[in-house]
């Protein structure tokens, strides 16, 4: 696997569109600094490490409205190995409006574009989120 991070963003974003409760990934810090991010925004549920045959993995509760919609519409990875791409806290893009958000790896770790912004630092824009 190239890219740990578009393959978690690949998972959740399947998961949802098989309407499933939760889904599991590898671990990494980095993946559960932005389910963590993910979560505080709303976009997902729990997310709580699992251990299966001595890995660790990642497991991750997708959340639903009563009507069976997901509040994850969609998340796209804009930083990839091939072309990294890097912003000042002035640019970090805002998605749809607002309505959206951007993940980015700061140098203080990875923080929610608004978080970002707000404390003046820029950084690689890993994900947007909608």
């Amino acid at each position: 696997m190239n890219d740990p991070i578009s393959d978690m963003l690949t998972r959740i974003r399947n998961a949802v569109r098989a309407r499933h409760a939760r889904t599991d990934m590898p671990h990494s810090r980095q993946k559960v600094a932005i389910a963590a991010i993910l979560k505080e925004e709303g976009y997902i549920g729990e997310v709580t490490t699992v251990e299966k045959a001595g890995f660790k993995y990642l497991r991750v509760a997708l959340r639903y409205d009563p009507e069976g919609n997901s509040f994850l519409s969609g998340i796209e990875r804009i930083s990839k190995p091939g072309k990294r791409v890097y912003s000042g806290h002035k640019e970090i893009p805002r998605i749809l409006g607002g309505l959206g958000m951007t993940i980015v790896s700061t140098p203080k770790g990875v923080l929610s574009g608004h978080d970002a912004r707000k404390a003046g630092l820029g950084g690689e824009l890993v994900c947007s989120v909608w």
